[in-house]
């Protein structure tokens, strides 16, 4: 039986659109588990739709023990190379808008940008 704690932790819950999401797996696969007593669950509605929550610790020991921990770490690799992709997209545009508003400054101002700030103790 898991604590009440971690049914609050951010990260730790995960609805089951979001277990068949990140780790392949089947609602019926979700159900199997919780009918067998692997994992707690709490439903869940959001404008009349209802869900499953389940504990992604406890989804992940259930996910380990049926479809071996070779398919688990697969899953979860990809899940976080999904994650850093995705944030090396975002922040190329970043650097991009950077770039773009550096060089509409540098047109407006040239002088402001060529020069070169002074450190204290390297005056001349």
């Amino acid at each position: 039986m898991a604590d009440y704690g971690e049914w609050t932790r951010k990260g730790a819950v995960l609805s089951d659109l979001t277990a068949q999401k990140q780790y392949g797996v089947s609602r019926d696969f979700i159900v199997q588990g919780i009918k067998s007593g692997k994992l707690e669950f709490r439903e869940g509605s959001v404008w009349g739709n209802p869900y499953l929550r389940v504990l992604r610790s406890q989804l992940e020991a259930y996910i380990a023990t049926q479809l071996g921990t070779q398919y688990l770490q697969n899953k979860k690799g990809q899940n976080e190379l999904r994650d850093v992709n995705k944030k090396i997209a975002e922040l190329k545009r970043a650097l991009t808008a950077l770039e773009v508003r550096r060089a509409e400054l540098t047109r407006l101002a040239p002088d402001r940008a060529t020069t070169k700030r002074r450190t204290k103790g390297h005056e001349t």
